[in-house]
């Protein structure tokens, strides 16, 4: 195998736990980087549609065991989908100056080696699904699709952050078909919402790369919406918003119910209004404070859920 030193993980350009990878041996930080580990924003963001769900439902105490296992399952999921998209995406990733360090590209890890580690990942993944009812499994393997075809998203439209947004709100769906004899309204709202949030934060996640993407012919929401960016990702935040309102309206039609969703509306518009689209520091540290407001979601849904 190649010297793994070309992607040590302080090579990473937006690294959160570069000192946990430099633990790992030699051998194994290639896979933890291809997998995404030292970057827990990802697991984050997919993770918390999922809580929402099942706090909004009312089960986030009753099954706390099940949140568990979406968190693990978002861990192994998300680094599956990390080396899938690494593996289509590699000979772009050349060409784009934050990737091309990445482990497949530099030949850190083989191509084979790569599909052996997502199969391992999908492996556990598995065992998350085996807790599921059969509903919420079926709903959870119907995302497969979803998630094989996103990384050519980006090669025949100007939204894939929307087709993210769908894949990474599918646990919304899942979580609510954990719960017994729960009207499915509330719970497309919640999705519906999550989809919107999503092409938000995607979005101001893809202005670090909107040189290398028009270089290479990539296409994102961030190029379509050029110098309206602020007030597109402030929209979809808007719509997010909205959505989530009419959700907990359905399960609470209560103005006090309403009221807990107003720190995370606050979180996004503070978001929406300090953003600013050509610095890419600022634009990164925008885009990983949406694990904050994931968890201010989470909150509200648990208040509402706790009080039906």
């Amino acid at each position: 195998m190649t010297d793994p030193a070309p992607v040590a993980a302080s090579d990473v350009p937006d690294s959160e736990h570069r000192g946990m990878i430099d633990l790992l041996p030699a051998a194994a930080r290639p896979y933890a980087l291809l997998a995404r580990f030292d970057r827990p924003i990802g697991w984050w963001l997919l993770f918390w549609p999922g809580a929402w769900a099942l706090a909004l439902s009312g089960n986030a105490v009753a099954r706390w065991d099940l949140i568990l296992w979406f968190l693990l399952g978002s861990i192994a999921m998300r680094g599956a989908g990390c080396v899938y998209n690494d593996i289509v995406d590699r000979d772009l990733d050349r060409q784009v100056a934050r990737t091309r360090g990445r482990p497949l590209v530099s030949g850190a890890i083989s191509l084979k080696s790569a599909w052996l580690w997502l199969g391992s990942l999908c492996l556990i993944g598995l065992v998350v699904l085996l807790q599921l009812n059969p509903k919420a499994a079926a709903i959870a393997v119907a995302s497969l699709a979803l998630v094989a075809a996103y990384p050519f998203m980006k090669r025949i439209t100007w939204w894939p952050q929307a087709w993210l947004g769908m894949v990474f709100s599918w646990a919304t769906l899942v979580a609510w078909a954990e719960a017994a004899d729960m009207p499915w309204i509330p719970g497309l709202l919640l999705y519906a919402g999550s989809v919107c949030w999503v092409i938000g934060y995607d979005t101001i996640y893809a202005l670090q790369d909107v040189e290398d993407d028009a270089l290479v012919g990539v296409r994102s929401s961030a190029r379509a919406l050029g110098g309206k960016v602020k007030p597109g990702v402030a929209l979809f935040y808007a719509l997010a918003l909205a959505l989530w309102s009419a959700a907990v309206w359905r399960m609470r039609p209560d103005p006090l119910a309403l009221a807990t969703l107003i720190p995370i509306g606050f979180h996004l518009l503070w978001q929406a209004v300090t953003l600013a689209p050509a610095n890419g520091v600022n634009a990164l540290e925008r885009f990983r404070s949406n694990r904050n407001a994931g968890l201010l979601m989470f909150a509200a849904c648990l208040v509402v859920g706790q009080t039906l």
